[in-house]
């Protein structure tokens, strides 16, 4: 585990990032975490020095290659209109269900059951999440950097609201994502996890773990239908998920 300075010091190194609004050297070895519970706290850090709340979550049920699929989403990153702005020339999105909490699930030593999580989701909706990397080097980048930078998380465009999603079968959905030019991504693609509830159902117990829990309002976004799609910038783009309807939004660079 590194130490609260050097946790820092990496924290540093990824908001300088942040706010060069390009990616940067890699973390340089005398603080960069080599376990998951020191990139956690850089994780952690960064939203501090940024003066940013936890609006919501990012997860999933841990690669045995990555390791946690985790991050806490910035509460400015919940992007309700548009254009949505992300970093460089073109865009990196995953079509992805969202579940907004409806009641607060504080930790407790006893487990929550199934039951009580599910009881626990206000609604289901349509997001897109917006990836990125503060790496320029991003493939020499091990998991832990990874996770510590946010697990590539940029934004998370909120999309509409999908009644009964719950009812449906999830483990897999076909998804269509096209501009006026022809699809970007069309094809039935398996959720990461199995199904969208197996992520959230590793994140409770998972937070309860660190003594953290959810709250009423967040949002927890639970893995890609299509993996990572690359997307234009300056034209609509359309993003139909099974029959649960559509949406469209339009990305403009993040950059000077």
């Amino acid at each position: 585990m590194l130490s609260s300075q050097q946790i820092n010091q990496a924290a540093h190194h990824l908001v300088a990032a942040r706010k060069a609004k390009t990616p940067g050297p890699p973390m340089p070895e005398a603080y960069r975490p080599a376990d998951y519970d020191s990139a956690i706290a850089i994780q952690e850090r960064v939203l501090e020095l940024l003066g940013e709340t936890v609006g919501g979550w990012k997860c999933g049920t841990p690669n045995p290659l990555t390791g946690p699929v985790f991050a806490g989403l910035a509460a400015s990153g919940l992007l309700r209109s548009l254009p949505c702005a992300v970093p460089g020339e073109i865009g990196l999105i995953e079509p992805e269900i969202a579940f907004v909490m409806a009641r607060d699930l504080p930790p407790r030593a006893t487990p929550y059951t199934d039951a009580e999580i599910r009881a626990a989701i206000g609604e289901a909706r349509m997001v897109l999440e917006f990836i990125t990397t503060r790496y320029a080097d991003r493939d020499s980048a091990t998991a832990p950097e990874i996770l510590a930078d946010a697990y590539n998380h940029h934004a998370l465009f909120i999309g509409p609201v999908i009644p009964n999603v719950l009812d449906h079968p999830l483990e897999s959905l076909p998804v269509t994502i096209r501009t006026a030019a022809g699809p970007l991504f069309d094809k039935i693609h398996p959720h990461p996890s199995g199904h969208p509830l197996k992520s959230l159902g590793w994140l409770v117990p998972f937070l309860n773990s660190r003594g953290q829990g959810l709250k009423a309002g967040q949002i927890v976004t639970t893995g890609s239908y299509a993996g990572i799609v690359e997307a234009p910038l300056g034209v609509p783009i359309h993003v139909h998920l099974n029959g649960f309807g559509s949406f469209s939004v339009e990305l403009i660079t993040d950059r000077a």
